[in-house]
């Protein structure tokens, strides 16, 4: 079975569409398509379903996708184990909290995939490193930003609480409910100053520092907190989210980097990734 075919398959599976997958891929979408067209021919299924805003995975394709990336890495692991010898590249990637880990992973996924011999090391953004994914409240006046992710914030509640019935929220309402107060956090901060300049004053029950510590006691009922709006984090039955109509709460979050540093082969690869994924999901 061809490898690459199936590099394109787990690409077109993860992406939802044949056309980010050819851009994350750095191949034209006719490829794609026939290297898809070859496996289902090899299979004998189909592997995706087509609708309007790109594909779905078929029952194959779902059955096909955790088997095409153990055999994917296992051929990488083969390559790894006779290539031990081969130069290393060291990049050290600085990552504020509450990013969502499912986002990050497939980012630093394409980054491994797309730089040889990359040797990775996550650490806090205020440590020495070679780029970091932040917001752009922290931006340095020494540094290049490139967006990535634009995420607004939401308030989250407990199941049943009396303001899930509302469908628009105010600063108002924030007088006299339980809050979890999340830090640090830019958009905590600014809804805290607006609130104290309406004579209104948080009632804090938790200090932590996580999105998901937040949500795990919002859906403990121990009051509510606001919480940015990462899909894979919002998936929860036990909480309702509502937008604060008279306040714009959101941050821009992408790659930064020393603009007086020469990039490095690791630090190129992760700003053609980060714009394209910026490029995706703007208008």
């Amino acid at each position: 079975m061809d490898l690459r075919a199936l590099r394109y398959f787990v690409a077109v599976y993860e992406c939802g569409s044949i056309s980010a997958a050819a851009r994350r891929c750095f191949i034209a979408q006719p490829s794609i398509s026939a290297a898809i067209a070859q496996l289902e021919t090899t299979l004998d299924s189909p592997l995706f379903s087509r609708h309007a805003k790109g594909v779905h995975a078929t029952e194959a394709g779902e059955q096909l996708y955790p088997l095409a990336n153990r055999l994917l890495g296992d051929a990488q692991a083969i390559v790894s184990l006779f290539n031990q010898q081969r130069e290393r590249l060291p990049f050290r990637l600085g990552l504020i909290r509450s990013l969502g880990a499912e986002r990050v992973s497939r980012l630093l996924k394409d980054l491994s995939s797309s730089t040889e011999g990359l040797e990775l090391t996550l650490v806090q953004p205020e440590e020495p490193c070679d780029a970091r994914i932040i917001s752009s409240a922290y931006l340095q006046s020494s540094e290049v930003f490139q967006p990535l992710w634009r995420d607004r914030y939401l308030l989250a509640l407990p199941s049943g609480h009396p303001l899930s019935l509302k469908n628009e929220l105010y600063l108002s309402d924030f007088d006299g409910i339980d809050f979890i107060y999340r830090s640090p956090c830019e958009a905590v901060n600014v809804l805290d100053s607006s609130l104290s300049r309406l004579g209104i004053r948080l009632k804090i029950r938790a200090r932590i520092q996580t999105v998901e510590y937040a949500l795990g006691l919002v859906g403990a009922g121990v009051g509510a907190a606001l919480v940015p709006e990462i899909p894979q984090l919002m998936q929860r039955d036990d909480l309702t989210l509502r937008e604060i109509s008279d306040i714009d709460l959101a941050r821009t979050i992408g790659l930064a980097w020393d603009k007086q540093a020469d990039p490095n082969n690791a630090t190129r690869a992760i700003i053609d990734i980060c714009q394209q994924q910026w490029r995706e999901r703007s208008p």
